[in-house]
């Protein structure tokens, strides 16, 4: 289910990232949580929250990295 603000994060991403790395997350989490709707256009037997999540992730990561315990820009 979409992410309607940054309070819906799961603790994990709220916990670990900076604002705009969130709002990143958010962002693509939701866009592919509509993009993968169907089951055909997902990779192997993966739920559509999974690779959501993944995607999430993945957006983060093109911005951010992590050092040590925290997340900085790239």
């Amino acid at each position: 289910m979409p992410y309607d603000n940054l309070k819906d994060l799961p603790d994990s991403v709220q916990n670990a990232l900076p604002k705009h790395a969130q709002e990143i997350y958010q962002a693509a989490y939701n866009s592919a949580w509509d993009e993968y709707k169907d089951k055909e256009d997902r990779k192997d037997d993966a739920s559509r929250e999974e690779t959501a999540h993944k995607v999430a992730w993945a957006a983060v990561k093109q911005k951010y990295e992590k050092d040590g315990d925290s997340w900085k820009k790239k």
